[in-house]
């Protein structure tokens, strides 16, 4: 049996304060059908990451509307997780070798996590590529609805391993992408969904904190508060580029020589790559000691991130491939205007000039950012419209509404 997610507790009614009593009332009208429908969702890690952090508040959600989900994760060792992470980056376009060993290994751990899937779920929602061969190897079965979720940008992938996972993406029934032309070519579902991320906004990590108490907080990992900040919080990637960001605080530090960098990152699971891009950032820091690089086993949790970008200045994406972002989007809940990649997902979120800035380059990134810190008046201002963005748009409630709808369309 697969390993099941142990969750706590959530309810419905609790985020009224935040979005409004119509949302709550329309969210159980469009549960109602749904009621006892047996929900499964699989994905690779139980922490670490954007997907499990939505699944930790979209499951138990599910429940409390009267469905009964269900949130697995599958199983697999070192060199399963290593492919996993070499198809992550390929599928976004990284020329990276994909070999026959690499494509039997995959195949291997999908053969046997589907030997493990046990129980009778009429939705199945397989999150992406880690368990996307989990249905091939199980066969599905008769009034059983299969979900492929893609949470990264797969418009313009490697051939090599585009090639490979399409067919066994193209079993599914239906499929969510969070953006149209994430879609990569040649696949075709009965059912196609696009839905963007969210953020809990009564998490730890994005309830509202005290400005005292984060500057505490981040006070204790050693940064002077007296002192302007800069953080970006991201895994440790190369999609990140924690090293551009290094290089356009540098470029602020010439005419801000008080400016300080936190880069916050967690170490997941599934990810054995990003302890060499951890070591990678740690060089390219040198011994600049205005440069804070910190990590969850440094006890940078959830909170301590809602913290850090509660407390910064400035808050950075740089990213130059991503999914989504939704740490862009839980700094922009913060009130805080982002300085973000103008790339894949980033764009819904930051409106340029208005809730933070697009940058291309190093150079952009370091005027902006500089801009911003100089100009504490206007990044207020864009604080606002960026909180207000948020509620409109990318808070959980709106995320289980989309699922809701899906699993009402795949019924028929």
């Amino acid at each position: 049996m697969l390993e099941q997610v142990e969750l706590e507790e959530k309810h419905l009614s609790d985020y009224r304060s935040v979005v409004g009593d119509q949302v709550i009332a329309d969210i159980k009208e469009m549960a109602q059908p749904l009621q006892g429908a047996r929900v499964l969702h699989v994905n690779a890690t139980a922490y670490g990451g954007g997907v499990a952090e939505m699944l930790q508040t979209l499951v138990p959600l599910m429940v409390d509307v009267g469905l009964d989900a269900q949130w697995q994760v599958i199983e697999g060792a070192d060199e399963f997780f290593n492919v996993t992470k070499a198809a992550h980056n390929g599928l976004q376009g990284m020329d990276i070798d994909f070999t026959d060993e690499m494509k039997a290994i995959w195949q291997r751990y999908n053969e046997m996590n589907a030997e493990k899937l046990e129980g009778d779920y009429e939705f199945i929602v397989m999150h992406d590529p880690q368990p996307a061969g989990i249905l091939h190897y199980h066969g599905g079965g008769e009034d059983q609805h299969w979900i492929w979720r893609c949470h990264i940008d797969t418009s313009e992938p490697n051939p090599a391993y585009w090639d490979f996972f399409a067919p066994y993406i193209n079993e599914h029934e239906a499929a969510i992408f969070t953006m149209e032309q994430y879609v990569g070519p040649g696949v075709d579902f009965e059912h196609l969904a696009i839905v963007t991320p969210t953020i809990d906004p009564l998490s730890p990590k994005n309830a509202p904190i005290d400005p005292d108490e984060a500057e505490q907080i981040v006070g204790d990992f050693g940064l002077d508060l007296d002192r302007p900040i800069i953080t970006q919080v991201s895994r440790f990637d190369p999609w990140k580029d924690p090293l551009g960001v290094i290089d356009a605080y540098r470029i602020v530090k010439k005419q801000m020589p008080e400016v300080q960098l936190a880069l916050v990152g967690s170490m997941a699971s599934d990810d054995p790559e990003g302890w060499y891009y951890l070591d990678k950032t740690i060089r390219h820091a040198g011994e600049d000691f205005d440069i804070h690089i910190l990590h969850n086993y440094h006890g940078v949790g959830a909170y301590e991130v809602g913290a850090f970008q509660t407390a910064s200045d400035v808050v950075i994406q740089k990213s130059t491939r991503e999914g989504f972002g939704l740490v862009v989007t839980e700094a922009l809940w913060k009130g805080k205007p982002v300085v973000g990649g103008n790339v894949g997902g980033i764009p819904l979120q930051i409106i340029d000039g208005d809730t933070g800035f697009l940058v291309d380059s190093v150079e952009e990134c370091a005027e902006k950012t500089l801009y911003l810190l100089e100009h504490p008046d206007e990044a207020e201002e864009m604080g606002h419209a960026a909180k207000e963005h948020v509620r409109k748009n990318f808070l959980t409630t709106r995320h289980l509404t989309d699922y809701l709808s899906l699993f009402l369309d795949t019924r028929g």
